[in-house]
């Protein structure tokens, strides 16, 4: 079957979403990652993989994370990086997002990475560009947001690398979360035997057990002996919403405190993509407490990014490695 994220001989061309990628992909991202992370520790935080190259963050949404972290992983191969802010450039004169996107072309741009507010707007850059230049899916709509998967799945398989026996359980808003169908995505694939959510029914898609995950309602069933815990982020604009009574009904009911944590292994992570509304998905105490993973999951995202632009510049495996450890 033909997916546009790969060239004719099975290679990563795009990275559009984690759903449609096999196994040996994913796992070639996660190991390459594994190579990088030693890099922010050096004097000189750089390799030269990505020299000549340039890489052009276009966000047609805000994330200053996201874009943050993708400009610091493009320096760091040593590429040249161009930042567009669209809300405020030419989308605003009316210039469309293939006007946009030629124009870097002619610049001789090498690698996009794109947010956009709609979902398919990756896919429709990589249909339109030439067989050399590679597109990464920073976020669209509430379609995928691939890196921010494989960033939270290379978080646990460092912390629990027997991957083949756990229990992860996902809590929030998943009707909205790119973020966690990305997530459900890339732990199916890559063989966790028992993924959960965890929410109340307005914020669940329907028939959502067709991703291959087990549905709860109630946190103490569905945090019982879970290895990690990831929370969503419960977006500010769907609180006041038919969806929920009130954020402080919400982070009594599905907000996660020491007491609901206490359900899980004695030994289980925390995690959240960011950024966090503390005191409504996530109290401070577990937010800043010994099994929370909140802040290395954010250095292990640079070296994740790192991972797909070296792979997609075409890099091999030695290469990667010779230079990245």
């Amino acid at each position: 079957m033909y997916n546009p994220q790969l060239t004719s001989d099975g290679q990563l061309r795009h990275l559009l979403s984690v759903e449609g990628l096999p196994k040996k992909i994913l796992s070639q991202i996660l190991d390459t990652a594994e190579s990088f992370v030693g890099v922010a520790e050096r004097e000189v935080k750089k390799v030269p993989l990505l020299r000549g190259k340039t890489v052009c963050n276009i966000f047609f949404e805000n994330s200053t994370r996201t874009r943050t972290t993708f400009e610091i992983a493009a320096k760091r191969l040593s590429a040249d990086v161009l930042n567009l802010n669209v809300n405020t450039s030419s989308q605003a004169k009316g210039e469309t997002i293939l006007d946009t996107v030629d124009n870097l072309i002619a610049m001789h741009a090498d690698i996009f990475v794109v947010r956009h507010k709609q979902s398919g707007a990756a896919h429709l850059i990589a249909q339109h560009v030439a067989p050399h230049i590679h597109v990464i899916n920073a976020g669209d709509g509430r379609h995928a947001h691939p890196t921010q998967g494989l960033l939270d799945v290379f978080t646990i398989r460092r912390y629990k690398p027997e991957m083949h026996n756990l229990r992860v359980a996902i809590v929030g808003d998943v009707l909205h979360s790119r973020v966690a169908r990305s997530e459900i995505h890339a732990l199916t694939t890559l063989g966790v035997p028992e993924v959960r959510v965890i929410a109340p029914k307005t914020l669940l898609p329907e028939h959502v057990e067709k991703l291959g995950v087990q549905v709860f309602h109630n946190m103490k069933a569905g945090l019982k002996d879970v290895d990690v815990v990831m929370m969503l982020r419960l977006q500010n604009e769907r609180m006041n919403g038919a969806m929920l009574p009130s954020a402080q009904e919400y982070f009594k009911t599905y907000g996660l405190t020491q007491e609901k944590l206490d359900y899980a292994k004695p030994d289980a992570i925390v995690m959240h993509p960011g950024p966090m509304n503390r005191g409504v998905e996530i109290d401070s105490a577990v937010a800043d407490g010994n099994q929370s993973v909140i802040l290395p999951q954010v250095t292990y995202g640079i070296a994740v990014r790192m991972a797909v632009m070296a792979i997609l510049a075409g890099n091999s495996a030695s290469s990667i490695a010779g230079n990245g450890s």
